[in-house]
C-alpha cells in the first residue's frame, strides 16, 4: 500500500489540530488527536504523538495536558489572547475607512487566530448609529503605495476627487475630479488618522505650503522618480499638534487664539488639545487656554457647537471672521 504524502506532515498537522481545536477551555484526547490526523490520511502510534507533543513545546507552543476521565492536550497561550481579538474584530466592524467586504475578509482572518470555539465569540456585531461604510475599496492599496513613497523619499502623482451634486444624471450624487482632472504631484511625508479617515500629510512645492489630503478621495497613486521636497520644513514639523489646530482637517490660516470657556467644559477641551494645554483662571467659574488653531468654517462650527459656555477672546480678526460666519447661519434662519 502505497504511503500517504501526508505522513512526513505529522507534526504539522497536528500543530494545525491543536491550534484549531483546543484552548484553554477546550482540550482533546489522544484518540481524538488520532482521529484527526487519520482525517488528513496519517496513520500514527500512541508514543509518537507523544514525542510529537514534546517536539511541539520545545519548539515553543505552549502545549499543556491535564487530567479529566482521561488525559487531555490544549495550547494554553497564543499570540493573541481572546479580549485582544475582539478589540481588534470591534475596531475592523465599527471603523468608516473599511469597506464591508474588507471588513469580513479581515475578520475572517482574525478569526484563524483562534479555535473554533473562539472564534464564534468573535463572530459578533459592533452597531455604530447610521455607520457609513466607505466605497473605496482601493484604500488599502493607496497606504501602502504611500508608505513605499515615503520610504523611498519620492514624490506621489495622483488624481484628487471631490462628491458633487448632480440632478442631470442619474446618480445624483456623483464624484468628480478637482482640477478639471490635472494629476497633482505632492512630496509624502506622514499618514495621519483623524475623524475616522487617512489624511497623507505632504509637502505643495508649487505653494510652498503643507497640505492634506484624504486617502479614500485619491486615485491612480504613482510613485514618480523625482525625489520629494519639504525636508526643511518637515524637520520642525509637529504631527500632534497639526491634528490638534486642524478641525476636521480643514485648513485655513494658522491663529493663535485665546479662548475663554465654562469650568464644565475642561472635559471638551482636554479631548480636543491635551492635558498639556496651559489653563488660566477666568473669574470663579471660568478659565482661558491660548491655543493654535485654522482658523477654519470647522472650527468656528467647534466654537458654536459649544453655545455660550465657549468665547473666542482675541486676535480681532478671529473674532471678527467669528461674527461674520455666525451672522451668515444665522441670515438662513430670518422669517421672511
Amino acid at each position: 500500500m502505497p504511503r500517504n504524502p501526508n505522513q512526513k506532515l505529522k507534526l504539522l498537522y497536528l500543530l494545525k489540530i491543536l491550534q484549531e481545536r483546543t484552548d484553554d477551555e477546550h482540550a482533546i484526547t489522544l484518540a481524538q488527536i488520532l482521529e484527526a490526523l487519520s482525517g488528513y490520511g496519517i496513520t500514527a502510534e500512541r508514543k509518537s504523538i507523544y514525542d510529537d507533543l514534546e517536539a511541539l513545546r520545545v519548539y515553543g507552543v505552549d502545549v499543556e495536558m491535564r487530567k479529566e476521565k482521561n488525559y487531555e492536550y490544549y495550547i494554553a497561550n497564543r499570540s493573541f489572547e481572546l479580549p485582544e481579538l475582539k478589540l481588534l474584530v470591534d475596531a475592523v466592524q465599527s471603523s468608516k475607512f473599511i469597506t464591508h467586504k474588507k471588513s469580513n475578509e479581515l475578520i475572517k482572518k482574525v478569526e484563524g487566530l483562534a479555535s473554533v470555539h473562539q472564534a464564534r465569540q468573535l463572530q459578533r456585531q459592533v452597531f455604530v448609529q447610521n455607520r457609513v461604510k466607505t466605497m473605496n475599496e482601493s484604500i488599502y492599496y493607496n497606504v501602502d503605495q504611500i508608505h513605499n513613497a515615503i520610504s523611498q523619499g519620492v514624490k506621489v502623482s495622483f488624481l484628487y476627487f471631490e462628491w458633487a451634486v448632480s440632478f442631470t444624471t442619474k446618480e445624483r450624487i456623483k464624484k468628480r475630479p478637482k482640477r478639471g482632472g490635472e494629476r497633482y504631484a505632492i512630496s509624502p511625508w506622514a499618514l495621519t488618522w483623524d475623524d475616522e479617515n487617512y489624511y497623507m500629510i505632504g509637502y505643495d512645492s508649487e505653494s510652498k505650503k503643507i497640505k492634506h489630503y484624504r486617502v479614500d478621495k485619491m486615485q491612480s497613486i504613482e510613485l514618480t522618480d523625482e525625489k520629494r521636497d519639504g525636508q526643511r520644513v518637515f524637520q520642525k514639523f509637529d504631527m500632534a499638534q497639526y491634528s490638534k489646530m486642524t478641525f476636521g482637517m480643514y485648513g485655513g490660516d494658522e491663529e493663535e487664539v485665546k479662548l475663554r470657556f465654562h469650568n464644565n467644559l475642561i472635559g471638551v477641551v482636554v479631548d480636543r488639545f491635551g492635558k498639556d494645554v496651559f489653563l488660566s483662571q477666568d473669574g470663579n467659574d471660568g478659565f482661558t487656554i491660548s491655543v493654535k488653531v485654522m482658523a477654519s468654517p470647522q472650527f468656528f462650527a467647534w466654537v458654536f457647537g459649544l453655545g455660550e459656555d465657549v468665547r473666542i477672546l482675541s486676535p480681532p480678526g478671529v473674532v471678527k471672521q467669528f461674527k461674520k460666519h455666525a451672522k451668515k447661519v444665522m441670515k438662513q434662519y430670518k422669517d421672511k
